[in-house]
């Protein structure tokens, strides 16, 4: 089955691109863009920097008197895996030939570059560098290890064994024989080995490959790395911790791995576990957006309700880190409520993050950017602390774009689930479903316009099995949610539901119909949310809007107040509230009374947060203040 999770029990059994295909709408068109454009653009560049060439050159070994050089970062490696991760889910979408030639060019050179004990790494232990594994704070060497695993089950789920998996087989045989029972009893500085580990394991059998990964998750905790262990989460055991803390790709992708172990292992203690660190950091420490990591310094999770609008740092590959984390949790508990973080994750922080063309990439995804900075540089690699309020084409650290090209090459199999006797429809995205159910085939065809309508149809293709039950998520925001059945009954929904559905003995052409509003709403923050007490913000179904300085007279967002008392409306494709634009004095800003200045009343248009930065510098900002 192709799909990047599969456990082997839980709740719901997800089911892959092989089942479920996107036929059109927005996600549709991401995945065009990512296959024409973005994954090519990140192929272009991993050769312009040579980092591809880092194997070229362990292959090639030390020439005499010209020691080994080598470009990019420690981790550039990794950048290569999550690349060929995303070459292989896209060659099983679509069957591109000219991409599987690329994939056997790259696994070639790869695989010239692997020791004869499976060790593989172009950064440490190759002549003139440090050896392996004397940098397991920074080295990453078992994150590169992780992400190479990944690539390795995505093309054993869409192609079957071949040199690229065997290349990877012999790494996680290499990382088994060093950091197993006798060997090397620390962790590396970046979590991913875990999940990585996990995955191969249900999809290989091997189960010396779960246990390694069970021993790296309970290894955290230990204290075996030399320098700040609450940015590694080693400062407390994963069962012990009570929030998400640290390094939040770090923190997000162990909570992944550490689902996966729970799950085969039948530990509920440890699952229970990450499951109330995810409740916690999603009702403290998660931004409107579903951006995760509040603060630039560490790429970090800052302390609950620490959540600044303009420091924001939601890095894209935490987004990519949360779903996976909230879609393991979807498939071990079967609550469908998981879903809702990854729609919000995906709608705002994800597609955002790619420019429209799939050429360049935010890295930081702050919802406040007080000025409206120059386009970076179209050439060379751009620090990724400096990319300001517009996406870059390349990062010295690029670590965002390979992640959201081999998301977005996965994406249908985020999308729908099963049960024994049902299917359970997550993402709202025009598809078709062809699976099986209780050892009968079911096929369904989904038309949305979602979210410009909230309007769902699941028409039954065929039903060669009896009673079955189809299911919606409910979106916690929805209202006057209606469901309508094949007869044409229809059913108020509890606004308290987190799901809906109909069983029934469905026959080929039967209709389910959800509906519910995605009106514009007023959404205010908790008030514990200093940074933004006295603000609103506008969400439209699961779209968070934005205001940009190019659609106010005088560009000047400091300047800008709102009226939640008079309703959002719909006009001419946008959102238009009502506001009012100040002209302050430049003077001392503090006194025993704010300035008394009512302003000139306007009504300014909003967009989607993701479209931000698509029609030039601009500043920006989600949360508005109110009059």
């Amino acid at each position: 089955m192709r799909t990047p999770v599969m456990p082997s029990t839980g709740e719901l059994r997800p089911l892959g691109t092989d089942e479920v295909r996107i036929t059109g709408g927005h996600w549709f068109e991401r995945q065009a863009v990512n296959a024409a454009a973005t994954i090519r653009h990140c192929l272009h560049w991993l050769e312009a920097l040579d980092w591809i060439g880092n194997f070229d050159r362990v292959a090639a070994g030390e020439a005499p008197g010209r020691p080994f050089q080598r470009a990019g970062r420690e981790f550039s490696d990794s950048e290569v895996y999550k690349l060929a991760e995303a070459m292989a889910w896209e060659i099983g979408r679509t069957g591109d030939p000219g991409l599987e030639e690329e994939f056997q060019k790259l696994t070639a050179r790869i695989g010239a570059a692997q020791h004869e004990d499976g060790y593989l790494n172009t950064a440490f232990g190759n002549p003139g560098q440090e050896p392996r594994y004397s940098n397991l704070e920074w080295g990453h060497e078992l994150y590169c290890a992780g992400h190479l695993i990944q690539a390795a089950v995505a093309r054993l789920r869409n192609h079957g064994e071949d040199e690229f998996t065997r290349i990877a087989r012999r790494v996680a045989d290499h990382v088994c024989d060093t950091f197993g029972p006798g060997g090397i009893e620390r962790i590396c500085g970046h979590a991913e080995i875990e999940v990585a580990l996990a995955e191969l394991s249900r999809e290989t059998g091997e189960s010396r490959y779960l246990e390694q990964a069970r021993l790296f998750i309970e290894r955290h905790g230990r204290k075996t790395l030399k320098e700040n262990g609450f940015y590694y989460q080693d400062d407390t055991a994963v069962r012990d911790a009570e929030v998400l803390r640290g390094h939040a790709v770090r923190a997000l992708y162990l909570s992944s791995g550490a689902i996966d172990v729970a799950v085969e292992t039948g530990d509920d203690e440890l699952l229970e576990a990450v499951r109330a660190q995810w409740e916690r950091t999603v009702a403290r420490r998660t931004h409107l957006t579903g951006g995760m990591g509040s603060q630039y310094a560490d790429e970090a999770f800052g302390r609950d309700f620490a959540l600044n609008p303009d420091r924001a740092y939601a890095e894209s590959c935490a987004g990519i880190a949360a779903i996976m984390t909230a879609w393991r949790l979807t498939l071990a508990t079967g609550d469908s409520r998981y879903g809702d973080m990854i729609e919000r994750i995906a709608w705002n922080v994800l597609s955002g993050a790619v420019a429209p063309d799939g050429k360049s990439f935010f890295y930081a995804n702050p919802l406040h950017q007080r000025t409206a900075d120059p386009e970076p540089p179209a050439d060379g690699a751009l620090p990724h602390t400096r990319a300001g309020g517009n996406r870059a084409h390349w990062f010295d650290v690029s670590c965002c774009p390979t992640n959201l090209a081999r998301t977005f090459a996965q994406f249908a199999a985020y999308i729908a689930t099963t049960s024994e006797h049902g299917l359970q429809i997550h993402q709202f995205t025009p598809c078709t479903i062809d699976t099986v159910v209780d050892g009968a085939r079911l096929a369904l065809t989904v038309e949305t316009d979602y979210p410009e309508e909230g309007r769902v149809t699941v028409r039954v293709d065929a039903n060669e099995g009896g009673t079955r039950e189809i299911t919606f998520r409910v979106p916690a925001w929805a209202e006057d949610v209606r469901l309508i059945h094949p007869d044409g009954s229809v059913h108020e929904v509890d606004p308290a539901a987190v799901s809906v559905g109909r069983i029934g003995e469905f026959s080929p052409g039967d209709e389910l119909h959800l509906e519910f509003s995605v009106a514009p709403r007023w959404t205010f923050p908790d008030p514990r949310v200093d940074a933004v007490r006295g603000c609103a913000a506008v969400e439209r179904g699961p779209v968070v809007l934005c205001a940009e300085s190019l659609d106010l007279p005088g560009g000047d967002l400091d300047e800008l107040t709102v009226d939640t008392t008079v309703a959002p409306v719909e006009r001419d494709g946008a959102v238009h509230v009502a506001a009012r634009i100040h002209d302050r004095p430049d003077a001392w800003p503090y006194g025993p009374a704010a300035a008394d200045d009512d302003g000139k009343a306007a009504e300014i248009p909003l967009l989607p947060f993701r479209l931000r930065a698509t029609r030039g510098p601009a500043a920006m900002r989600v949360w508005l203040p109110v009059n």
